[in-house]
């Protein structure tokens, strides 16, 4: 745990995203005195890099219409090469440039992130539900604290992406969110902002100006129905945080100036958890309810 209030950011991947103004932002912050871990992805990288490798993308739609990237070897090696060889080094990069001692990290480093490879995915293919199961992606079950709040002790800002740690020692893929969450429950966070390309949670995903101040997240399943795609794994991983005890989460516009400045001040939607029973949050626990380790790997 942090002496001081951390505020854990994910930067989106999305290439609307304007990292440079997070960084600047960032920097505002921690002179201020403020605890930050930022967390970022790179979905426009990867498919940038991917297109140039000739490594082909696909996308797997779950039943419930939550999308996540099916991640083959080929494309796991893309993802490593994209965040931790492109978007983590120019992140650091442009931190340093204004002032802020940042350490760039994987979920490897220190055995930090550790996940349950899935031994299968449902996938809804031309209308029918298959099951791929050569997919390496993994889904957190445990956050090592110590490299992180070693860093925060000491004044640094942790830069963390995926990939993850699985139970044979293989790298495997999970989502950015999600990990933001995790990290953001595991160090006690007063709040978690994900800075995305759009202002936050639309009631029509076709029109910008219908966001929403706030979303209440159902304790279990899949977020309503107009928020698919992208969005619903964001209101899963918000889900997630709240349930692992952050006191705030945020969906906010990662595209404009001052991006996590707007966020803290009440731009965007406010997520918080719906009506459950006490069932319900016995069964929404276990995925949400990250164990920490503060023993090395």
């Amino acid at each position: 745990m942090t002496t001081r209030p951390l505020t854990v950011i994910k930067c989106g991947g999305n290439p609307s995203v304007d990292a440079a103004a997070i960084c600047a932002d960032v920097a505002r912050l921690a002179g201020e005195g403020q605890s930050i871990l930022l967390v970022h992805g790179g979905s426009g990288e990867i498919a940038g890099l991917a297109g140039r490798l000739g490594v082909p993308q696909r996308t797997l739609v779950a039943p419930d219409k939550v999308s996540t990237r099916y991640t083959d070897p080929a494309t796991l090696e893309v993802v490593i090469l994209a965040l931790a060889g492109g978007v983590k080094p120019k992140i650091v990069a442009e931190l340093s440039r204004l002032g802020v001692a940042s350490v760039g990290l994987t979920g490897l480093d220190g055995g930090m992130l550790r996940a349950r490879r899935k031994s299968a995915v449902r996938s809804v293919v031309d209308g029918r539900t298959t099951l791929v199961r050569d997919n390496l992606s993994g889904r957190l079950c445990e956050v090592r604290t110590d490299v992180a709040e070693t860093l925060l002790q000491s004044g640094f800002v942790p830069v963390v992406s995926p990939p993850a740690i699985d139970e044979q020692g293989h790298p495997v893929n999970v989502d950015a969110d999600r990990v933001a969450a995790a990290l953001a429950a595991a160090l006690l966070a007063e709040r978690l902002v994900l800075l995305t390309g759009a202002p936050g949670v639309l009631a029509d995903p076709d029109d910008e100006s219908s966001v929403l101040s706030s979303y209440e997240v159902p304790p279990t399943g899949a977020p309503g129905g107009f928020a698919g795609g992208g969005m619903a794994l964001k209101l899963v991983a918000a889900r997630e945080a709240l349930t692992g005890g952050v006191p705030s989460v945020r969906i906010a516009d990662g595209r404009v100036p001052d991006p996590v400045s707007r966020a803290l001040a009440g731009s965007g939607t406010e997520v918080t958890m719906g009506p459950r029973s006490d069932y319900l949050l016995d069964q929404a626990l276990p995925s949400a309810n990250y164990p920490t380790h503060k023993g090395s790997s």
